[in-house]
């Protein structure tokens, strides 16, 4: 039997990094010698201790960039692979994953977590990853939509598994009615991918209709210092605020009676389904792809054009005068929930592992 080794050269705190210590701890469970590679050394306590983690001892390369990452992994695996036989599993889409698969005949596995939208904004770079795709043995993704973009942007055909989601206790509660003001959340990295400057914009021109609403933004990133200006420079110090990251973020869901995705793209956003699992009504960008996906096409939640912020503010101020038919929705959402059910997502993911390891 070959080993398992699990490429990721850069490791976050997000949502792509609760499925990876998801699918990690679980594969370790079912195959003997799983080994994870990459950059980051600082989140060994989330794996199973019987994965064997590759990293630099140094955390030089903790705040590197992803392609300095890559090539740090890309020497640590070199080493892997002249002791023995392996299948690689890359947990994003990387130029190096396939260099390294072709120098030693070995089985590539990409998992891809985000629409193509992303990284295909010029001839050539569609070339590059049109071939990194079509010569992997596998290529995975986590929505229906983002199958059909990859297979309509590249031509590049793949199987969908939805993330496997927990969604236990934690995201259950009773709710509190709030009569004063909303309470309007929002979660993610503070990046020009979730774009939350449309939300900033939209809750701006919700204040000036005198609509009272407290909005809470959970999330790191290199968009904080723009966020904190528009918000000071509008006088919205009272309205919003932004927490920065919270390990506890459920309890935040569990106290809002709506949550915003206002992202550019994504790939099927675990957030959303966190929001539908705590019955908080859900008003989503209908970006590429997941949310359409995720909310039936509104079934279970309202959608507004990427970036319209207008659009979106109509909406939260139409649940502020009316929260009836989205709370339906909310609860409907739940009647949903087993598209992601943790333990048949997994199975999938090992039996296609299984298919090229034995």
């Amino acid at each position: 039997m070959k080993n398992l080794i699990i490429f990721i050269p850069s490791i976050e705190n997000a949502g792509v990094e609760k499925n990876l210590f998801i699918l990690s701890n679980y594969f370790a469970k079912h195959i003997n010698n799983t080994y994870l590679v990459t950059a980051n050394n600082n989140y060994k306590k989330k794996f199973n201790k019987k994965i064997k983690i590759v990293c630099p001892k140094s955390r030089f390369f903790n705040n590197q960039s992803r392609t300095i990452k890559s090539i740090c992994c890309f020497f640590l695996i070199l080493n892997l692979f002249k002791r023995k036989k392996f299948v690689l599993f890359s947990f994003q889409q990387n130029l190096f994953a396939l260099i390294i698969s072709k120098i030693f005949s070995v089985d590539l596995i990409i998992r891809l977590n985000t629409s193509p939208n992303k990284y295909i904004s010029n001839y050539f770079q569609k070339i590059i990853f049109q071939t990194i795709y079509k010569l992997a043995n596998e290529i995975i993704v986590n929505s229906k939509d983002f199958k059909k973009n990859l297979k309509k942007k590249l031509n590049v055909k793949s199987s969908y598994i939805y993330n496997p989601i927990i969604t236990n206790e934690k995201f259950k509660k009773k709710r509190k009615k709030i009569n004063k003001h909303l309470k309007i959340l929002n979660i993610g990295r503070l990046t020009h991918q979730k774009d939350q400057m449309t939300l900033l914009r939209s809750l701006k021109l919700l204040k000036e209709n005198n609509i009272r609403f407290k909005a809470s933004i959970i999330g790191g990133g290199y968009n904080y210092d723009n966020l904190k200006e528009y918000i000071k420079t509008h006088q919205l110090q009272k309205e919003i605020k932004l927490l920065g990251y919270k390990k506890n973020a459920h309890k935040f869901m569990n106290k809002a009676n709506l949550f915003v995705l206002s992202s550019k793209y994504e790939g099927l956003p675990n957030v959303l389904i966190e929001a539908q699992a705590s019955g908080t009504p859900i008003i989503s960008s209908n970006c590429p792809s997941g949310p359409k996906e995720i909310l039936m096409n509104g079934k279970l939640g309202e959608l507004f054009k990427v970036g319209d912020y207008e659009s979106l503010c109509k909406k939260i101020f139409e649940y502020s005068k009316n929260k009836k038919i989205l709370k339906k929705k909310s609860i409907l959402a739940k009647k949903y929930l087993y598209r992601y059910n943790y333990k048949s997502n997994l199975e999938k993911y090992l039996k296609i592992l299984k298919n090229n390891i034995d």
